[in-house]
């Protein structure tokens, strides 16, 4: 295929309700869309960067200059071009995974609606529907964070994760599991918040027999991870940390981790998530797909990565009305249980382009006359 024209978009999605972790608190979600128009047709992807440089060095700004001026530039000049292709074409500019993810998404959408092939499909699907988890945010008080579990509960999730960081979580994760019992399925996230000083303290929550703890030390500190897993009962997985099919095996080598956290954006795009998959399976260590607040468009796919048969946790996908009120794409809604994924050619769902205008905050778009 061949590309005319890429489109950026920023759109901003109100969230139900405000996320507190411990990089901070999210009332609304910017998102970077980016549409392709080819020769064989559109294709849609989405960059998962923060508005800031919380979570990781890239945000919302950077990745946009990164498309306008680099990766764009270079992708409209290519010929014959396939989803195979980006990340090589791409590989000289440095780093910038998530904005190579978008594009390379876009590409893939578009190829494979062309081909009338779904995304699940495609990567390796075994299953029509995955079972999906809930993230749940710091709250102002324990009693909170008591109603909202059980309003998730209640809604059908079948596993939660609690955020945590210093001074947020023996106490929360406690009453959860008076309240709720030792058969829910339980896992905490610190989101890098903890150092090596703090093991003895993570260890004290060996006694609530959760599933794993994520991300509890700083992306860069595997050595410390190693530490950790070696000290304490609860399977210690990674997210930050990995980056790539080859952190990942560097990561498991080590036994800094026994499970991992596999999110397209941080590695650069599907096709190298799927690579991340494979790996851990041949390693014998269960992946689940973490969400990053995706729009419809970073739901689908998510639910097409999830269906791969190494999924064997429940991811942080969860439905629509977790997140937002209204989306840029129908709903996905959860179902005894499980959320469907897509059998639709590409990333199997159509954006409501009402919705998305009404969204947009900003536009542009590259040409191929540009370049």
């Amino acid at each position: 295929m061949n590309l005319h024209a890429i489109e950026l978009r920023r759109v901003c999605l109100p969230l139900v309700s405000p996320f507190r972790t411990a990089l901070g608190t999210e009332s609304v979600r910017e998102a970077l869309l980016v549409r392709v128009e080819s020769d064989e047709g559109e294709g849609w992807g989405e960059c998962v960067a923060g508005s800031d440089p919380l979570y990781c060095s890239e945000y919302l700004d950077s990745a946009w200059l990164t498309l306008r001026r680099y990766l764009g530039p270079r992708l409209l000049g290519a010929t014959d071009l396939s989803a195979s292709k980006v990340q090589p074409l791409l590989h000289e500019f440095k780093g910038h995974r998530m904005a190579k993810a978008a594009v390379e998404m876009a590409v893939l959408d578009a190829q494979l609606r062309a081909a009338g092939v779904s995304l699940s499909t495609f990567l390796g699907g075994v299953t029509g529907a995955v079972t999906p988890g809930v993230a749940v945010g710091i709250m102002s008080s324990v009693d909170e964070l008591l109603d909202s579990v059980t309003e998730y509960l209640d809604a059908g999730y079948r596993r939660l994760k609690l955020k945590i960081q210093p001074g947020w979580d023996l106490a929360p994760v406690e009453a959860v599991r008076d309240r709720f019992g030792d058969d829910l399925m339980l896992q905490v996230d610190a989101n890098c918040a903890y150092r090596r000083a703090d093991i003895g303290h993570l260890a004290r929550l060996d006694q609530f027999s959760l599933l794993l703890i994520e991300q509890p030390l700083d992306e860069d500190d595997l050595v410390g991870h190693a530490q950790l897993a070696r000290h304490i009962a609860t399977p210690v997985c990674l997210d930050e940390s990995i980056v790539s099919a080859q952190s990942a095996a560097t990561a498991i080598s080590m036994g800094a981790c026994s499970v991992v956290n596999i999110k397209a954006g941080r590695v650069g795009g599907y096709l190298e998530a799927r690579a991340v998959h494979d790996l851990c399976v041949s390693k014998g260590v269960p992946v689940w797909c973490g969400g990053m607040l995706e729009t419809g468009l970073g739901r689908a796919a998510n639910l097409a990565l999830a269906s791969l048969p190494g999924f064997t946790l429940p991811g942080d996908i969860s439905a629509t009305d977790r997140y937002f009120r209204e989306d840029i794409t129908p709903p996905f809604l959860l179902h005894d249980g499980t959320i469907a994924v897509p059998t639709g050619p590409g990333l199997g769902v159509e954006v409501l382009l009402p919705v998305l205008d009404a969204l947009t905050t900003q536009s542009e778009t590259i040409t191929a006359v540009e370049h």
